[in-house]
């Protein structure tokens, strides 16, 4: 289990083909890696992933097809968010998050939001607005003031608008959110990786046996 908050922002350095597969070489940034134990599980992008070898500041792991097919952002080099798996005592900043991702929804729309004038100091520090397409096997689970995981960050949604083949779902990323995880380098048409609250999914298993 993890809580959707990003502890380090790394870098995939090398991605090895593997079987069906890849091996990905990982640069573990500002991740403390002092804890971490070879089979335990680290979340990259938002997947689950089991570390198979390790050092003080870098770690691997092996990704298959079927994951490969089911996220995105995990296939090639660049930047991932990383969390460590939850332990019992751990503040739960975020929400339970299980590491699996349920889908993947494209960017239509990130940019800042236009600061209101005001007689005070303007800065360029204002809060962004995203808009995520999600399909629509995910849509009735995402609701207004719902938690929503993108790319492994716990975030609120703050609106949703129901479409033909899924729904659009605005979230407002504050600069905080945006410096310490990969979502500052999302633009139109980006892929995200999408897991939604464990609850809601329960709750619309419950209904739909009746």
């Amino acid at each position: 289990m993890f809580t959707g908050i990003i502890q380090a922002i790394g870098h995939i350095d090398t991605v090895e083909k593997l079987g069906d597969g890849f091996r990905l070489h990982i640069d573990a940034g500002k991740l403390d890696m002092s804890d971490v134990q070879l089979g335990d599980s680290i979340a990259l992008q938002g997947a689950c992933m089991t570390v198979i070898s390790m050092t003080a500041s870098r770690f691997a792991v092996d990704i298959s097809a079927e994951s490969l097919d089911k996220t995105a952002g995990l296939d090639q080099p660049g930047h991932i968010n990383l969390e460590k798996s939850l332990r019992l005592n751990d503040r739960l900043g975020g929400h339970l998050v299980s590491g699996h991702v349920d889908g993947m929804g494209t960017v239509t729309l990130f940019e800042q939001v236009e600061q209101v004038e005001s007689d005070g100091p303007q800065n360029n520090e204002g809060s962004w607005h995203l808009v995520i397409k999600a399909p629509k096997s995910l849509a009735k689970f995402l609701a207004y003031k719902g938690s929503i995981v993108v790319n492994g960050t716990s975030l609120t949604v703050n609106k949703v608008e129901d479409l033909n083949d899924g729904c659009l779902m605005h979230i407002n990323l504050i600069p905080h959110t945006l410096q310490n995880t990969t979502l500052q380098y999302l633009k139109a048409d980006s892929l995200v990786n999408l897991e939604v609250d464990l609850i809601a999914r329960y709750v619309e298993r419950m209904l739909s046996s009746n």
